[in-house]
């Protein structure tokens, strides 16, 4: 039994080791930080203009989907990164598949240009 305790040591000190860095690196700041804020720093900065509103305002909701298809082609390189660096080993059926999950991704972007979607007013 403490054989197999003994096979974890390593893991418990890299815990101990990161939790001791972790609260060094939260209290350290709080300790050496100079500590004279005035009212320019301590006020919300929000693109470079005063706040006017509520933070509870509706935004609309094309920003919404702006950053879903934002997201959607940023994974889209995930995929297709380890793929092309991969392409001869993995044959001409991982080629296909690869162009009939583009070709799907190509009918959503124009579906989502047609509909307006990338149009900001």
């Amino acid at each position: 039994m403490s054989e197999m305790l003994l096979d974890y040591l390593p893991v418990l000190i890299f815990l101990a080791i990161a939790a001791v860095i972790a609260l060094v690196f939260m209290v350290l700041p709080v300790i050496l930080a100079p500590k004279n804020p005035d009212s320019e720093k301590v006020s919300t900065y929000e693109c470079g203009f005063e706040a006017f509103d509520d933070a509870r305002m509706k935004f609309d909701v094309k920003f919404y989907l702006v950053a879903i298809l934002f997201i959607v082609f940023d994974l889209e390189v995930v995929f297709l990164f380890p793929w092309a660096v991969n392409l001869k080993a993995l044959g001409p059926y991982a080629f296909w598949t690869m162009m009939v999950f583009l070709a799907e991704l190509m009918i959503g972007f124009m579906y989502a240009w047609r509909r307006g979607a990338l149009e900001w007013e």
